[in-house]
């Protein structure tokens, strides 16, 4: 049931936080912005509405994927882990365990959310003015139809590999970020749930799961900028020779900040889409638990 619940829980959560997923992308990848108010204000000005929400569709659907098997690898990566050490699967967990279990969630998730990652991104950057914006030169149409005529083109370009491109500062976002998000989630639920009681409210779900998601996506935006741009780096671009070359050309160009784009959006975004994700989760978690308790 936790792939379920998770499942759901990311599909909404995306939905929610996908117009500033898109402004936050931009800025990480393009310099002609001056901050995010600027970004949002360009992007209605030549695209309107829709030009927040390029990819959403795929988006959404992929996401409820990935949520669902890093919930569930999560859920069963614990329970194997108590198991192997206490003798009992449904044992308290240290923090370490939790901690284990949230990188080997992000692990697995990393290996089938790269493709949806790319194409993402390269929807998200394409320039696609709205009809009814007056544009002096002729519009020439996208290069990307849809996310899955992205990847088909990326494929078709670039190869199997660029499916594939920005995987390993993927790999490292979100080992670390998903060890410490659900450390910060159990370890906040465990400290805000009065002595007695079971089951965390759902104000403490909301709230943990809030700060949780801040917290992780704080220490993953460098990586995440990283990521987002040798992902948009196309086959006839080549700016980027790995992670490593990404980091210091970035670096030598605009400084360390550079690193901490989109750091504040990434905060802002993460709190109501966490608490989304979390509460969802727990809720069909409950409601399950109540339908099988009643049977």
């Amino acid at each position: 049931m936790d792939f379920v619940a998770g499942a759901i829980g990311g599909g909404l959560s995306t939905a929610v936080g996908y117009p500033l997923d898109t402004v936050k992308v931009r800025i990480q990848t393009e310099r002609h912005y001056n901050g995010i108010w600027h970004c949002i204000q360009e992007t209605y000005r030549t695209e309107k509405v829709w030009g927040f929400y390029k990819g959403v569709s795929a988006s959404v659907l992929t996401v409820s994927v990935i949520s669902s098997v890093s919930f569930g690898t999560y859920k069963n990566f614990l329970c194997t882990i108590c198991k192997l050490r206490y003798g009992a699967a449904d044992a308290k967990p240290s923090k370490l365990d939790v901690s284990l279990a949230g990188g080997a969630a992000g692990a697995v998730r990393v290996v089938l959310m790269t493709p949806s990652e790319v194409a993402k991104v390269r929807m998200q950057t394409q320039r696609n003015p709205h009809p009814s914006v007056a544009s002096p030169q002729p519009v020439s149409k996208p290069k990307y139809r849809g996310s899955l005529h992205c990847l088909k083109v990326i494929a078709k370009e670039e190869g199997f590999g660029g499916l594939y491109k920005g995987c390993s500062a993927l790999l490292c976002r979100d080992c670390s970020s998903s060890a410490i998000y659900f450390l910060t989630y159990s370890a906040l639920c465990d400290w805000l749930t009065p002595a007695g009681k079971n089951k965390p409210g759902f104000l403490v779900v909301l709230l943990s799961g809030g700060f949780a998601g801040v917290l992780a996506w704080g220490l993953a935006t460098p990586m995440d900028v990283i990521k987002s741009r040798m992902q948009t780096d196309e086959s006839d671009q080549h700016k980027y020779k790995g992670l490593v070359h990404c980091a210091r050309e970035s670096v030598r160009k605009e400084g360390a900040k550079v690193l901490f784009k989109g750091l504040g959006l990434n905060c802002i975004r993460a709190f109501p889409v966490n608490m989304v994700v979390f509460v969802t989760y727990e809720a069909v978690l409950r409601f399950t638990d109540h339908c099988t308790n009643k049977k």
